[in-house]
Parts: C-alpha cells; structure tokens; sequence
C-alpha cells in the first residue's frame, strides 16, 4: 500500500467521523464523487490546482467559490486542508477511501457480476438477495458481459471473488484430475 493511500485513507476517516455524526454520509459520497468528476474532466482545473506558481490561498479561494452552495462545509474543509498540505492529488484515492470506509460502516457492499450475457432484472435480484444473504450486506450490483465466462457467473465483493463461471468450474475439475494423478 503506498504511503499516498494511507494517508487518503486517514483525510477519509477523519471526513467520515465528521459526516456520520452530522447524518450526512451519502450526501458527502455524491459531493466527494462530484469534486473528483471535476478534476477528471477538466484538465485547466487539474493544472491550477497543480501549479507552485498559484499559492494555496489562491487555489483555495478558487475552489471555494467553484463549489461554494453545492458542497458541504466539512467536504470545504477537506480540500483547503488538502491544498494546504499540497496533497491535492489525493482527491481520487480520498473519495474511494470514503465509499469504502462509509460502505463497510453502513453495511453496505457493491458487487461486479460478471457474465457472459446481460443479466436479467430478476437475476440481478436473485443475485443481490443472495449475496445480501451471504455477506449480511446490502448489495448494489454492477454487471459486466465478459465472454470468456462461458456460463455462470463470476462475482466480485470487496476482494473477494465467488467464481461459478463454467470457466472457473472447468479449471477446478482439471486442477483436481492432476491432483489425483
């Protein structure tokens, strides 16, 4: 883990305990998601906020104004307290900290199913119940159509993969003839 991420990982804990005290977790995921969409798609923005020639009032003043009414106070804070420190690059790992830290907290779990056709709105029920049951999390399901599949379906969950793709199963079976041998 690299000394970037632990440290997104502390701004994160430290925005969370502010945010589930104030009841405003889901609320300060869409703000952080929304600030890191900002960076993504506009290069100009990324190089300000990048520049040693812009002082960090300046870029604090800037941002603020950008985001003033559509950001809470303790997501402001963050970021003046990111531009202060000149970790500004950390915005992308702090919001996947945050979702993580929040998910986990708040039992939640997001799930990439991965078949080899689109999965049914029934599926995708049946699936989410299932891996509900299975983990005691409320699951939010992505699917991906990956071909190589074959059947089945593989499913990821944080780090952990629960595959029963017909790949996966064919793979089993042979590792197990060449245990046998």
């Amino acid at each position: 883990m690299s000394r970037d991420t632990l440290v997104a990982k502390r701004y994160a804990r430290a925005l969370f305990e502010v945010t589930f005290a104030e009841g405003k977790v889901a609320e300060t995921q869409a703000e952080l998601r929304a600030i890191t969409e900002a960076f993504a798609s506009d290069p100009a923005l990324r190089k300000f906020v990048a520049s040693p020639g812009v002082s960090a009032e300046n870029k604090k003043k800037v941002l603020n104004s950008a985001f003033e009414g559509r950001v809470s106070v303790p997501v402001i804070r963050t970021v003046d307290l990111l531009i202060e420190r000149g970790r500004t690059q950390l915005f992308g790992e702090l919001r996947e900290s945050y979702e993580h830290i929040s998910n986990e907290a708040l039992g939640l779990a997001d799930a990439t199913v991965y078949s080899a056709f689109p999965l049914t709105e029934e599926e995708k029920a049946a699936a989410t119940e299932r891996f509900g049951v299975l983990t005691g999390k409320k699951i939010t399901i992505t699917n991906i159509v990956d071909k190589s599949v074959l059947g089945g379906a593989k499913v990821v969950i944080g780090n952990t993969l629960y595959d029963g793709s017909l790949a996966g199963k064919l793979a089993r079976l042979e590792k197990s003839f060449e245990r046998q041998a």
